[in-house]
């Protein structure tokens, strides 16, 4: 059960922070948002604000920002439709009913002569009188359809009406906040935990090593090898990887006092390569430091881009296979086992798979968020927009194979894990 709690709310929280990149700066560029989803598939629960439905849905596969113009759902009326209005006191259109389930006392009704719900925002008809009427529409009109309503979503307010910066940023917006979102992760791990100051602390002597036999103890703080300054472990490993079986002068602090030892460092067994061990253990001192935490938080996030980056250029070149991605299953499993570890291995696993989740979005793949601004790109070359049919294609082709690469990565998951 903490493993299922943990795995909902690490990925509730990427996924959420997703969509709120999308979902503010849609806002900000005036975009009118039907729906901000968590999940995917049959609603679980919905609850309606100003003019966004705010759902959560039963897969917990993604989420979504459903903005006007994105799919069809534009309000046609052709000519001899019988619909209602409901007038304000403007004389306005404050909503459409196309097939009337209840009943309205000022209801007016029209056959449909010409009507524009997207530009000019008119209707106009004929009354119960025969008599030719032009009713104009308010922009913030319901149109109502079987009992179901619908916000009027007018041109200027729909996704493909806004300028190409805004129409970027509104799809960056996404992934941008995942990056934001692991930031704060590892700002908090710095704040709550402390920051690490990676000084050469030996945190733990292991037993017969030949830092044991030389008389190194934990907690001894390592200062010169050779004769030369150590600050950091970083130099401390360096000094002694190369110099397998050379005996090599350590100065050592102990309670303030400075001691000398000298040891050989012996050969790895546990490496691949030739490299010098003294049978040490590390794990970094940390200190309280409210700015340092930020710095912290911003050197995590950039150590960890680069290494994804790394880890995606071998998948490219073939150093990895198909095998090595994994899935939500992959990803549950992961989280299981890091969970053991408490909850600062598992902030920072969050923080990792944020940035992971953002970066996979950012890749210029048809039917992702890298694919949309793809074609912004080519828009921005050309001078205009790719044909709408031509773009819903690739996208369309583009689900299809990341449907099938998700099966084929959930099914080497459930292999690798329970069989």
């Amino acid at each position: 059960m903490e493993t299922v709690l943990a795995f909902i709310i690490i990925f509730g929280a990427l996924v959420f922070f997703h969509e709120l990149g999308h979902f503010l700066f849609a806002k900000r560029a005036g975009i009118l948002v039907r729906e901000f989803a968590i999940g995917m598939g049959p609603k679980i629960l919905g609850i309606t604000r100003g003019e966004t439905l705010y759902t959560v849905r039963l897969l917990p596969i993604g989420g979504y920002v459903r903005m006007a113009g994105e799919e069809m759902d534009a309000i046609h009326l052709q000519a001899g439709h019988r619909i209602g209005l409901l007038l304000d006191e403007k004389g306005q259109a404050k909503k459409v009913i196309l097939n009337q389930k209840h009943v309205y006392p000022d209801i007016l009704f029209l056959e449909v002569e010409q009507a524009d719900l997207e530009k000019e925002l008119y209707i106009k008809g004929y009354d119960e009188d025969e008599q030719l009427v032009n009713i104009k529409v308010a922009r913030d009109a319901v149109v109502e359809e079987n009992g179901r309503e619908t916000i009027l979503a007018p041109y200027d307010r729909t996704f493909d009406a806004k300028n190409l910066p805004n129409r970027f940023m509104t799809i960056f917006a996404g992934p941008f906040f995942n990056f934001i979102l692991a930031f704060f992760i590892f700002t908090a791990i710095g704040m709550m935990q402390g920051v690490p100051t990676f000084e050469p602390v030996i945190s733990e002597v292991t037993e017969d090593s030949p830092a044991e036999q030389a008389g190194m103890q934990d907690g001894d703080l390592v200062t010169e090898i050779e004769g030369q300054p150590i600050s950091t472990w970083d130099e401390l490993v360096e000094s002694v990887q190369g110099s397998a079986g050379t005996a090599l002068d350590f100065q050592v602090e102990r309670d303030g006092e400075p001691l000398n030892f000298t040891i050989t460092p012996e050969l790895s067994e546990q490496s691949a390569e030739e490299v010098g061990v003294i049978g040490v253990l590390y794990q970094s001192p940390v200190e309280k430091d409210f700015f340092g935490s930020f710095a912290y938080g911003a050197e995590q996030t950039v150590f960890w881009f680069k290494e994804i980056f790394r880890l995606l250029g071998m998948l490219v070149t073939g150093q990895f296979t198909i095998d090595a991605l994994s899935g939500p299953v992959g990803i549950y499993k992961t989280t299981e086992e890091v969970a053991q570890y408490g909850i600062f291995t598992l902030m920072s696993w969050a923080g990792m798979l944020s940035i992971n989740l953002g970066i996979m979005n950012l890749l210029p793949l048809p039917a992702l968020d890298g694919g949309r601004l793809m074609f912004f790109v080519l828009e921005a070359l050309r001078g205009k927009p790719v044909d709408k049919q031509k773009e819903g294609m690739v996208h369309f082709v583009g689900i299809m194979l990341l449907m099938l690469l998700m099966i084929v990565v959930t099914w080497n998951d459930i292999q690798r894990f329970f069989f």
